[in-house]
């Protein structure tokens, strides 16, 4: 079986070609700016990369590219969209309606866009990757829905409500979901597998442009940092993360913005970029503190310190803490934060060893200093290869 895995956003379109009988990836790539001028497609595949400009207008045209790009010339590894069996989607928010991954039907796509206004960035264009995925695909083809949501459904109820009148959670559906459910779910267990232990309390660390922080008993979310939205938890690229919500409406009358007006200020002018005035990606901002710029520093100094505090607070929830994850881009790759996050965790029984921190050694490090009773992981995520194992399963039993 071979899967399509999409990742849809408002103007861009990542993909995967996923063989299950290996789970290898044949190929994958990224459209970008649709419906904007200059739009483009890079595609990677048989070791090589080929980038075109190519006007895409919708979705659809962006679908209809990579089919082309995927059967046809140098980067092909099907001879025909045909061999493609099921196409799973990433979609951000499913409230407490899907509590699984789901194979699509018209009535779920209609579900996904009634509940957009909680994941307002993304959700909508979840909607237009899955239609325009039945239009250049056709009807025989499966699409499957795998939302970042369902990881965090076992949280209970004391960690998901927040303190507004109950009616607002039974009328409007106002609690936490959390996010990145597919990274988290696949950290917590490649950790648990690795360790040798179904039985861990654990907290995953996924930090990238977006970030989110969840904490895991056994294998099941205990409670996560991103909240109705994924706005909420620590700061990010451009999100602003946790916020007194007066500073909301006070920030309204000062700069006279209210609704999804403040709502796009929280969400695209806020984070790293809003408090460093550099950029929203942290290699930037890294590079403008060692360079003596003092907001920028104080950004990265922000966000650990963030970090740390989730960390202490969902050992002392948990009762315990025995790992320590670190995923995606930032969790990956900046060995600096992670060092700075772990810094004087000794009493909670986490240390770092700074040359396994310094040193990129495969897909799994272990990065624990000497005598740290908490393992210290460093685990590349895959959501992709998460979305794909969902949708093979879903539909080899729908058979």
């Amino acid at each position: 079986m071979k899967v399509l895995v999409i990742n849809c956003g408002s103007s861009s379109l990542k993909y995967q070609l996923i063989d299950m009988t290996d789970e290898s990836v044949l190929c994958k790539g990224l459209c970008e700016r649709i419906g904007i001028e200059g739009s483009k497609i890079t595609h990677k595949a048989n070791g090589g990369e080929w980038s075109q400009e190519v006007p895409f207008p919708t979705h659809t045209e962006a679908f209809m590219k990579v089919v082309e790009m995927m059967t046809t010339g140098e980067g092909a590894v099907v001879k025909d969209k045909s061999e493609i069996s099921a196409i799973g989607h990433r979609v951000v928010q499913g409230a407490e309606f899907f509590t699984k991954s789901e194979i699509v039907t018209d009535a779920i796509i209609d579900k996904i866009e009634e509940i957009a206004p909680l994941a307002p960035v993304h959700n909508m264009a979840h909607v237009q990757g899955l239609r325009s995925a039945k239009a250049v695909f056709g009807e025989k083809v499966p699409n499957v829905v795998v939302f970042d949501t369902t990881f965090h459904q076992t949280m209970p109820a004391k960690a998901y409500m927040y303190g507004v009148p109950y009616e607002m959670y039974e009328k409007y559906s106002i609690r936490r979901y959390g996010a990145h459910g597919t990274s988290h779910r696949y950290v917590s267990m490649a950790a648990a597998e690795y360790l040798n232990s179904s039985d861990l309390k654990m907290v995953t660390c996924h930090l990238g442009n977006g970030s989110s922080i969840s904490a895991v008993k056994a294998g099941k979310c205990m409670d996560t940092s991103m909240g109705l939205t994924p706005l909420a938890g620590v700061l990010m690229g451009t999100r602003c993360g946790d916020l007194d919500p007066s500073v909301v409406t006070y920030m309204e009358q000062k700069l006279g913005i209210h609704g999804q007006e403040m709502a796009d200020y929280l969400n695209k002018k806020c984070g790293l970029l809003g408090v460093s005035g550099v950029s929203s990606d942290m290699r930037d901002v890294t590079n403008a503190a060692d360079a003596g710029n003092e907001r920028a520093k104080l950004a990265t100094e922000m966000l650990a310190y963030q970090i740390k505090k989730y960390i202490g607070s969902y050992a002392a929830a948990m009762g315990g803490l025995d790992c320590v994850v670190f995923t995606g881009g930032i969790g990956e790759n900046d060995y600096r934060m992670r060092a700075s996050v772990c810094a004087n965790m000794g009493f909670l029984g986490i240390s770092v060893d700074p040359e396994k921190n310094c040193k990129r050694t495969g897909d799994i490090m272990d990065i624990s200093g000497k005598g740290s009773r908490v393992k210290v992981l460093v685990i590349c995520t895959n959501e992709e290869l998460m979305i794909a194992r969902d949708t093979k399963a879903l539909v080899e039993a729908a058979k």
